[in-house]
């Protein structure tokens, strides 16, 4: 979708630096348990941003495709990754792979799946897939209704910060919601599981994961300075002793389908 693939422009360096990284050894656990996962299983993973989840299959053993459409993006997880013989990274999409059709063990999406188109992704997706392959997805963020009563106040202070100076917040954040309804996408084997967890952030680390979100308004935007000045103000609010404690949820999801179907026409493959 040619307007989310370029959401993360100019976001590239804040987004790997102040993004939460995924718990390495709590996924790999669970994917062992839930899908046999192994290191030779070739991994593809959609949406690849800066490479974190790919992060988490390299230590692992795994070989990984990293398909990314933003350049930025790419260029970050070339940085991040120089030497890795593991890891290939690919100008692609989640609608239009270019891997050949039955070519992968396992596709994955870290903090992803929400940009795409879900019934063109899933279907490239099936095309993909060896026999019995598996898709994953992760997610990791602020959690929202989850925390409970006592971030209730803070939640919502913030839900409606960004709603304030960013009329896309709203649209973007209903896309979260792709994680509740797993089960009414995939017609095989499902696991989920949700850990919830906190961050702990200083002024600087706050603003600039805020700033990483594709809807916060950047340099160039006319509410910038306005947005930034509320920003302080909430942190202030709800920070103590300069350190502002977020709650967090990391929603992890491995489901397979039940006829590996393939569509009729066809898509040109490269590796």
């Amino acid at each position: 979708m040619p307007d989310n693939t370029h959401r993360f422009t100019g976001r590239a360096q804040d987004y790997d630096r102040y993004r939460q990284r995924y718990p390495t050894d709590e996924i790999l656990t669970q994917l062992r348990a839930w899908c046999g996962l192994a290191p030779q299983w070739l991994i593809a993973d959609i949406g690849a941003g800066t490479g974190m989840l790919a992060e988490v299959f390299l230590a692992n053993g795994n070989r990984v495709l990293a398909i990314e459409p933003n350049s930025d993006m790419r260029q970050q997880m070339r940085d991040l990754f120089p030497q890795s013989m593991q890891l290939e990274i690919l100008d692609a999409t989640a609608e239009i792979t270019t891997l050949p059709n039955a070519s992968v063990d396992m596709v994955a999406a870290g903090r992803a799946f929400h940009w795409f188109d879900t019934h063109r992704a899933l279907a490239e997706f099936r095309r993909i897939l060896k026999p019995g392959g598996w898709v994953t997805l992760v997610a990791i963020d602020r959690a929202r209704e989850e925390a409970g009563p006592l971030y209730r106040d803070q939640i919502a202070a913030y839900e409606s910060l960004m709603e304030t100076h960013s009329p896309d917040y709203v649209r973007v954040r209903s896309g979260f919601r792709a994680y509740d309804k797993m089960d009414t996408l995939f017609d095989g084997e499902i696991h989920q599981l949700q850990l919830p967890g906190v961050r702990l952030l200083d002024w600087p680390t706050f603003r600039g994961h805020t700033m990483s979100l594709s809807v916060a308004p950047g340099p160039e935007h006319p509410n910038n300075a306005a947005f930034l000045r509320d920003l302080r103000r909430y942190f202030d609010t709800f920070a103590h002793a300069g350190v502002y404690t977020m709650p967090t949820t990391c929603w992890i999801t491995a489901a397979n389908f039940r006829m590996q179907s393939l569509p009729a026409f066809g898509i040109s493959s490269r590796l």
